[in-house]
């Protein structure tokens, strides 16, 4: 008696081993390799487009940054980016899009020893960049930083003062 009900129970629990292997999705693995800058801010990595997920990049504006040559052009952000990362960019891939590009938490300067720092919140922290809906809390908190210290999108517009007439007499050496 208790074998025949054994084979059906040892059969079941078979059957709901595979079906939640079945429905369990493989993790996504990290990948690492060097990262070129597109001009909305996204990068190029191994021949894929990645976005750094939970931030959203409001000023499409095009900047150069011409203290170093040959000069950066881009948005506040892209420019900011290519300035940041120097070696390797490692990310964790968080969704795939319909375009097929990656939806990622990046790091630059990471090793062994350290994780690195967070090229979105890097952005966030200053003002190139602001918090999505689906962000991490940190990131939002990042965010109201940068509002508070008037950072980047948060701050005065400085690239157009050239445009500004010039009032005379303001600074006049005694």
């Amino acid at each position: 008696m208790v074998l025949a009900v054994a084979a059906p129970m040892r059969a079941l629990l078979m059957l709901l081993a595979l079906v939640m292997a079945l429905a369990v999705r493989p993790a996504r693995a990290d990948f690492a390799s060097y990262a070129v800058v597109l001009e909305d801010a996204s990068l190029l990595i191994r021949g894929k487009v990645v976005h750094l997920y939970g931030i959203y990049i409001p000023d499409n504006r095009q900047f150069c940054q011409s203290t170093i040559r040959p000069p950066s052009c881009g948005n506040r952000a892209a420019v900011a980016l290519d300035q940041k990362i120097s070696k390797f960019v490692r990310c964790e891939p968080i969704v795939e899009y319909d375009d097929g590009s990656i939806g990622a938490q990046c790091w630059t300067n990471y090793s062994k020893f350290s994780t690195g720092e967070d090229l979105a919140a890097y952005l966030i922290f200053h003002g190139f960049a602001m918090a999505g809906p689906d962000a991490p809390f940190e990131y939002i908190a990042l965010e109201r930083l940068a509002a508070a210290n008037g950072r980047g999108v948060w701050g005065f517009q400085a690239d157009q003062v050239s445009n500004v007439p010039r009032r005379q007499g303001l600074f006049r050496h005694r």
